[in-house]
């Protein structure tokens, strides 16, 4: 059985259950965690280095197709710590620039989405292409050699997963599908091109972003915080998690009654190509660094989690769904929301208390157990994006995880 819980591949998936279940310690030689050092919260020096090295390299969530319907539309993301508009070119390719007029670096646009042929700066009209070329600026007679070729918009790695745009700073980052590497054959099954845009709402808390992000990559706190809600149906100590390179992981809770259905959500369209496993169970994936994604098989909803300040976090919880018609939604889909956002603020309000008593004396490491590797996986890609090397030694993480990632 050990065999089956050191190789995550999904044809194990239901016999490592059986095993996790059973089981009366961690498997055998799996590592002890060194403490997780508080400073990582907290220490001002670290978290710029994080930004720097991590958030501004990072493949980030930036929106759906469907908010940019038709060629000239656009909109503006400002959740990846830079003002991005994201468009749909007059050849329908989907493209994303920095908000910043090449000139003097005004902001190109002002509200958050909008359509048109072009962008024309507001401060002193220069114009640009839907590809970003300069076209014209006004009295060209009193620029000396000005060549409007170098003159272009900055453009940002923009691709796609499905309907669903990734934008990265970095323009020598790895390719996207690359990059997520073997969840990428999982995430087929849900047929992530065909879903349409449901809902899309953010909630903004006061504590670190690693705080919430925590919370979403173990199920070890559900007996304490969701009581009422998802403890009365999940058995959490059956719970089975993959990792996998460059931070990205997965976890499967099985419900306690493996018959048992969410009764708000009978009746609704499914994703026909959604397999057994994930329709049975539940499922949630992490594209690294703040992409949550728990698939159920008649919606799926997206979580991002984005520092906005070293104490301030903005949450955003986007859904999307099978055969959804914006003008005519099916009628449960209002209470299904509803009880979601009762669950998510069961996780959000605990936060800030948490914020705030980390930052005390009293607080100087995490020891975290085997149910919450996923954790101590995440830190440690942190470490490896910041390098080795560079991240102070006081709050820096031991790389013990190696050999528990699978490859394939």
């Amino acid at each position: 059985m050990l065999d089956l819980v050191a190789d995550q591949k999904p044809e194990n998936d239901f016999a490592r259950m059986d095993y996790e279940r059973d089981r009366k310690g961690p498997p055998e030689g799996f590592p002890k965690f060194p403490d997780i050092p508080g400073s990582r919260y907290t220490d001002k020096e670290f978290l710029a280095l994080e930004k720097e090295m991590m958030w501004d390299k990072a493949w980030l969530y930036a929106g759906h197709v469907d908010q940019i319907p038709r060629p000239g539309t656009w909109f503006l993301t400002r959740n990846p710590g830079a003002p991005i508009i994201v468009t749909r070119t007059l050849k329908g390719e989907v493209k994303a620039f920095f908000n910043t007029c090449q000139h003097r670096g005004a902001p190109l646009v002002a509200e958050d989405s909008g359509e048109g042929r072009g962008f024309v700066c507001g401060y002193h009209g220069w114009s640009y292409t839907l590809e970003g070329k300069l076209t014209a600026v006004r009295d060209k007679r009193d620029f000396v050699d000005l060549d409007f070729s170098c003159r272009s918009l900055k453009e940002v790695r923009c691709e796609l997963l499905g309907s669903l745009i990734f934008v990265n700073q970095d323009s020598e980052a790895q390719p996207l599908m690359e990059h997520i590497g073997p969840m990428a054959a999982q995430l087929e099954q849900y047929d992530l091109e065909n879903l349409r845009l449901v809902d899309s709402r953010s909630y903004e808390v006061d504590c670190n972003v690693k705080i919430l992000l925590d919370a979403f990559l173990e199920v070890y706190h559900i007996k304490s915080i969701h009581v009422n809600t998802v403890d009365r149906f999940l058995d959490h100590r059956s719970m089975i998690v993959t990792l996998w390179p460059n931070g990205h992981s997965r976890m499967a809770t099985p419900n306690r009654r493996p018959d048992w259905v969410d009764p708000g959500t009978v009746g609704m369209p499914v994703i026909p190509s959604i397999t057994d496993f994930p329709a049975k169970n539940n499922v949630s994936y992490q594209i690294y660094p703040n992409f949550v994604m728990p698939p159920a098989p008649s919606g799926v909803p997206l979580l991002q989690f984005w520092p906005i300040g070293p104490k301030r976090t903005r949450v955003v919880s986007t859904w999307i769904a099978p055969d959804h018609d914006a003008e005519n939604p099916h009628p449960l889909w209002e209470t299904r929301l509803s009880n979601w956002e009762r669950i998510l603020y069961e996780d959000l309000q605990y936060a800030p208390q948490i914020q705030e008593s980390l930052e005390s004396p009293g607080f100087k490491g995490m020891p975290l157990n085997y149910q919450e590797r996923r954790i101590y996986h995440w830190h440690e890609e942190l470490d490896r994006r910041i390098g080795l090397n560079i991240v102070p030694e006081k709050a820096r993480v031991e790389q013990v995880l190696g050999d528990w990632v699978q490859q394939d």
